[in-house]
């Protein structure tokens, strides 16, 4: 099994999302001894943007490629290669200003390619990465899920269950800490519900 494990939370070791990524990896190398991790830290080593550049580079020479987009280019490939390699795709995942990190966005852009993992059909869009889990560990300052009067305002999950099942991924899974800045005993009983639920899953070793 091909783990891919991916960061975006920006506050390093304070970050609750890292703290889960890597409890929810421990886990799945736990079930499968065997399994191959991939690190990619969004914010450490982030991708550049998506520009109007390196669209235009999929239809140029690579002679003449400046340097720096060529350096760029070969980033993003690097990303998306991982990606079709990885069974299982483990996302830390914060929520920031009701959406995602915009690291997590801008890799999400190098996943996204048509021809790749998906293609658009007569009949519709066709995603193209079926047979893959995704687990996402998903933290907010606030409660957004369930009944929640401002669910709303979640275009954080609501997103990448979008993106990701648009590719045509349907395994996706969220574990969640949320209420992180609703004080100090709100923020240690998410985190600690969100580790039992990591600890007693029995669907991550279905993944294997």
């Amino acid at each position: 099994m091909n783990i891919l494990h991916i960061d975006s939370g920006i506050l390093g070791d304070q970050s609750v999302s890292r703290r889960l990524t890597a409890s929810i990896v421990g886990r799945l190398k736990t079930d499968t001894a065997s399994a191959a991790v991939t690190y990619r830290d969004l914010v450490t080593a982030p991708l550049a943007h998506l520009s109007g550049a390196h669209l235009m580079a999929a239809s140029a020479s690579p002679e003449g490629i400046e340097a720096s987009l060529a350096s760029e280019l070969n980033a993003g490939r690097a990303a998306l290669d991982e990606f079709l390699k990885a069974d299982v795709v483990v996302v830390g995942a914060p929520m920031y200003n009701f959406a995602v990190p915009t690291q997590l966005k801008t890799w999400i852009d190098r996943i996204l390619v048509a021809g790749t993992t998906f293609r658009y059909t007569e009949a519709g869009v066709e995603g193209l990465a079926k047979g893959k889990k995704v687990i996402v560990a998903s933290t907010r300052g606030g409660h957004y899920s369930g009944a929640s009067p401002i669910s709303a305002m979640d275009h954080q999950e609501t997103y990448l269950s979008t993106v990701f099942g648009f590719i045509g991924i349907s395994d996706i899974e969220f574990i969640r800490a949320e209420g992180l800045a609703m004080g100090d005993e709100a923020k240690q009983t998410a985190i600690a519900g969100a580790e039992k639920a990591i600890a007693e899953h029995g669907r991550f070793a279905a993944a294997a």
